[in-house]
């Protein structure tokens, strides 16, 4: 199981100030408010940044981090992706999951057998949709709805299906 979790990307500096605009890759942007800090990954180096200040314009974040106050220290970063460790991530409510935890699980038909692995989750507007490669070499997109996933369990590291008639055509 992941241990930490991107919640953003940092996409460019905002004002002079140190503040940075923030690309959010979580589907409640607003989470950032409850956030008290991230960890910033430059790709060379992680490092624990206090989340001092929060505001939102359009699609963006904008974060200010403590001890962060100019233009020149905070352009850096720039490109730079942010985490949550698993413990300061969102509550889930039931029957949700993490798409990091549901990655790489196996796929099993109605009769328990095994038909392949959940290689990615798509995101669209009205469902998420499971990209599974199948055993025979295949790919199979199954709409992430009650009538196709039937259970899920991240534990025993499966979810069982059912392929609603034509999806394999």
């Amino acid at each position: 199981m992941e241990q930490f979790f991107q919640v953003g990307i940092v996409t460019s500096t905002h004002g002079v100030k140190g503040e940075v605009k923030v690309f959010p890759t979580t589907d409640d942007s607003r989470r950032f408010k409850r956030l008290k800090e991230v960890i910033l990954d430059t790709g060379k180096e992680r490092i624990t940044l206090e989340i001092e200040g929060v505001k939102f314009f359009k699609q963006f974040v904008i974060l200010k981090f403590k001890g962060i106050d100019t233009l020149n220290d905070v352009g850096k970063y720039r490109k730079a992706s942010l985490f949550v460790p698993r413990e300061n991530a969102v509550r889930l409510s039931r029957d949700e999951y993490f798409i990091a935890d549901l990655c790489g699980l196996t796929v099993q038909n109605e009769d328990g057998q095994t038909i392949g692995v959940l290689r990615e989750v798509m995101e669209t507007g009205a469902n998420d949709v499971y990209i599974i490669d199948l055993n025979d070499g295949r790919e199979l997109l199954l709409p992430a709805i009650k009538q196709c996933v039937l259970a899920v369990d991240v534990e025993a590291g499966f979810i069982q299906v059912h392929i609603l008639e034509g999806l394999l055509d």
